[in-house]
């Protein structure tokens, strides 16, 4: 893993316990665009599944995620795509 992509992946498990999780870095995609660096590590997708994600609307877990990831921003991120859910909606 990246940096960065190792650092988000830590975050998100110290912060959700997640029964599963994905963390991507899209970033040779958006080579060019507003955001990107030449050395990557700008633009993430990330899918996690956690119980911490129960009872919550999608936009309250897209706060949490975004709010558990504030100093990667920080640190270069630019571009966050979040898919959480909770375990029974996993399957």
């Amino acid at each position: 893993m990246t940096g960065l992509r190792n650092w988000i992946d830590e975050a998100l498990r110290a912060t959700f316990a997640p029964t599963h999780l994905d963390v991507i870095d899209e970033s040779h995609l958006h080579a060019g665009h507003a955001g990107a660096r030449p050395e990557g590590e700008t633009h993430f997708r990330v899918d996690v599944v956690s119980a911490a994600f129960d009872g919550k609307s999608r936009v309250e877990r897209h706060r949490l995620v975004n709010g558990a990831l504030e100093p990667a921003f920080k640190r270069g991120l630019h571009a966050l795509a979040v898919r959480a859910r909770t375990p029974a909606e996993a399957g």
